[in-house]
């Protein structure tokens, strides 16, 4: 089994569509590991999005990240990353297919709904970012 990284981002914390995310994931053949409620600071927003520090979006998307509360997740099944992804739908919800998460509840390309890591070394990175070892190794 491989695990992943989901954030479930501001707007939809904002629009009460955790739950429905959360049961959407389970639905797809998710396993949830580990789940954190938590609100970024400014700093831990911007070390998470360190790798688009030169992009035009990033102040925006700093801003928007430590808006409100966020839930981060440890997801497992096989295959992880890239069905996260598939199940996500496109960044930029108009372009997402029927039935993905962003499509369902994202309703811009920054407040897009949730947030998957793009690779299994990405997603290693990312869970620790936001779970300790011990955290981890208690949901295997």
């Amino acid at each position: 089994m491989e695990r992943t990284l989901t954030i479930i981002k501001p707007d939809s914390m904002e629009a009460s569509n955790a739950g429905n995310i959360l049961a959407l994931l389970e639905k797809e053949g998710f396993e949830i590991q580990a789940l954190k409620r938590m609100r970024l600071s400014e700093a831990q927003a911007q070390r998470f999005y360190e790798v688009h520090r030169e992009r035009p979006f990033y102040d925006s998307l700093v801003a928007y990240m430590t808006s409100g509360p966020i839930i981060a997740a440890a997801l497992a099944r096989e295959d992880a990353v890239p069905q996260l992804r598939k199940v996500m739908g496109a960044t930029d919800p108009a372009s997402a297919d029927e039935g993905t998460i962003r499509a369902l509840y994202g309703s811009s390309i920054e407040r897009n709904a949730i947030h998957g890591s793009d690779s299994p070394e990405n997603a290693q990175k990312e869970l620790h970012f936001f779970f300790s070892r011990a955290e981890l190794i208690a949901a295997e």
